[in-house]
């Protein structure tokens, strides 16, 4: 009787459903998953290493392209490393701000992951609903910083500029008359706020349409239900964090957990999962997305009733005004510094991590007295994730693999950095 072999088979890197440059090395027994061994180093960019050659400044874009679904997540870590280490107080409608766009950048990422992963398991239309919410935060992220996704518009000290007072308008072309552009402009009459709780008012119905969709349909549920199963435990000893810590059952989050900015001023649950399969982690960012929904709404509330700075006023962190750097010696001189040499941070490390939407992000931040880290480390969540990638898919077929990449929500720029 011949002799039955395991064969390998490589899933990737340009498969449509490895979210990224994933190389996959499967050991299979006909369909069934034995082993699983990921490859990664493929979109190496070397982000920690180029840190050490540019001003803290200039590093900061970089941020942006680690996870480039959750671009000011990113940022927001950096920036409170920095402040940690430079003892810099943060206005509080700053504060505001910061939270309000890492909430705005946690539905982004949600939409996303939730649209690719059905995408990958069966259902395209909810691609296509997803990137329809998508498309009006991009362009709140293009009214703040000019750029639909990679802003900087985090910076030590605060953000970049205050909220603008307009929105900018479509116009009549060849394609669209002016009846179809009012339409388009309805809600774009009043400032980025007024968009703002336009978007926060209808995102509500949209979440109900995309669990229309899968929520109970039973291929969805087939799919997900009882496929890469995390126990508790499993989850803490592999560094599971986010959602696919939560979706098996642990409370954990660190906008409650160790609050940063003015998180601790929201009110908001932390959803929680009970069986820590794949439904049950696309249960909590579904719920999440609702959340994060109400606490962008207490933040416009704050922010119409409050206005002030958005960035210190300490001139060796943050540039001078535009106003004060055309009138002033002393400005003209602090701009120059900055953007020429940069801002010394004092000798010393500090850790500061944020509740990316994937989970724990952290920069871990080493300065000799200089104006460039002298080490610079981040702490992806997406790379905790993929390691435990071999011990949820084994037992399952090659089809559940595709759902385990997916119900992970791996995204390659941070996981290889």
């Amino acid at each position: 009787m011949a002799e039955i072999k395991n064969y390998t088979l490589n899933f990737g890197p340009q498969h449509p459903a490895a979210h990224g440059v994933l190389r996959l090395v499967l050991e299979l027994d006909g369909e069934v998953v034995q082993r699983a061994d990921p490859h990664i180093g493929l979109l190496h960019r070397a982000t920690e290493k180029l840190a050490e050659t540019k001003t803290y400044i200039q590093s900061l874009p970089y941020m942006d392209r680690l996870d480039y679904v959750s671009m000011m997540c990113n940022e927001h870590a950096y920036c409170l490393a920095l402040e940690k280490m430079l003892g810099i107080e943060v206005p509080i409608r700053a504060q505001y701000i910061r939270v309000m766009f890492a909430e705005i950048t946690r539905l982004l990422n949600h939409l996303m992951w939730l649209g690719s992963h059905g995408n990958d398991i069966g259902s395209s239309t909810i691609l296509i609903y997803t990137f329809r919410e998508r498309e009006a935060l991009f362009d709140i992220y293009e009214a703040v910083s000019g750029a639909r996704m990679h802003a900087a518009y985090f910076r030590p000290g605060g953000v970049y500029r205050d909220l603008p007072e307009t929105m900018a308008q479509f116009k009549v072309n060849k394609i669209q008359n002016q009846k179809a552009v009012n339409e388009l402009n309805f809600n774009r009459q009043g400032s980025l706020l007024d968009f703002i709780e336009f978007f926060v008012k209808e995102f509500p119905t949209r979440v109900d349409e995309y669990e229309t969709l899968l929520t109970e349909n039973r291929i969805w549920k087939q799919r997900t239900v009882g496929i890469g199963v995390v126990t508790p435990e499993r989850a803490l000893n592999m560094g599971l964090t986010g959602p696919m810590l939560r979706g098996s059952g642990i409370p954990w989050d660190l906008r409650k957990t160790q609050p940063y900015d003015v998180y601790d001023q929201m009110d908001f649950e932390v959803p929680v999962g009970k069986t820590g399969d794949s439904y049950d982690r696309y249960l909590v960012r579904v719920a999440e997305m609702r959340e994060s929904n109400k606490i962008i709404q207490q933040c416009v509330n704050w922010l119409r009733a409050n206005p002030g700075p958005v960035i210190t006023d300490n001139h060796k962190i943050a540039p001078p005004s535009r106003e004060g750097m055309k009138s002033s010696m002393e400005d003209l001189i602090h701009h120059f510094k900055l953007f020429t040499e940069g801002f010394h941070v004092p000798e010393g490390q500090a850790y500061a991590a944020v509740e990316h939407p994937k989970g724990e992000f952290g920069i871990y931040c080493v300065s000799d007295g200089a104006n460039k880290p002298y080490r610079l480390k981040i702490r992806a969540p997406g790379f905790a994730h993929l390691a435990a990638l071999d011990e949820m898919a084994r037992g399952h077929m090659l089809a559940d693999a595709v759902a385990i990449i997916g119900t992970m929500d791996i995204v390659f720029g941070e996981i290889d950095r």
